[in-house]
């Protein structure tokens, strides 16, 4: 059985229109991505400055970083076509995990410290698999790769250490995410804002 060049020529320009149409329809509020993305930056800031003393500041943060990436996860879910429900639930995830962590903060924090490798492995995985499925559109898909295999590499190495090593890690890594987050919807929102001018 042959494959037809020009039936996987149509296909990769059909995703690549579909991809288009989904940054249009996100290109209006180009200016909401720029404020959301300064607020994750200022969250990186605070965060990264405390300690594990703070236990509870630390827990109440953790529930804004997960309403914040509850809200990614149903904007990016409104936007994509493709895995829209793996979208949907993992906002529902964030939202149940922010609840729990505006009512027991000091029990969030440490329980996520201790289930932090836990949690790498799985977005170490997701990042994987979302930037290979990408590799049509995004030029740039092997750093995304590349990022998911060092978050799963940090997971088993974050599993293998004591709680309050588990705990550092922790505040750094919801620190070093907010601010790539907060820098990558900040490009994102310039890059949106002149995709409309052009």
């Amino acid at each position: 059985m042959s494959i037809n060049p020009q039936t996987t020529h149509d296909r990769a320009d059909e995703l690549r229109s579909e991809a288009r149409a989904g940054l249009w329809r996100m290109a209006g509020p180009w200016w909401l991505l720029l404020l959301t993305g300064i607020a994750w930056l200022i969250i990186s800031v605070i965060v990264l400055r405390f300690t594990t003393t703070s236990a509870a500041t630390v827990g109440v943060l953790l529930g804004v970083v997960f309403l914040a990436a509850m809200a990614n996860e149903f904007f990016i879910a409104y936007v994509r076509l493709g895995w829209r429900w793996a979208h949907v639930l993992m906002g529902i995830i964030f939202l149940a995990a922010a609840i729990w962590a505006f009512a027991r903060p000091f029990n969030a924090f440490w329980a996520l410290a201790s289930a932090i490798g836990l949690l790498l492995v799985l977005q170490g995985g997701f990042v994987l698999i979302t930037s290979i499925e990408s590799r049509i559109i995004n030029p740039a898909w092997w750093l995304g790769v590349l990022a998911g295999i060092l978050e799963i590499f940090a997971g088993f190495w974050a599993s293998q250490q004591l709680v309050t090593v588990r705990a550092a890690l922790l505040i750094i890594w919801v620190g070093l995410l907010a601010l790539f987050n907060g820098i990558n919807q900040i490009v994102l929102a310039f890059e949106l804002k002149s995709a409309q001018h052009r």
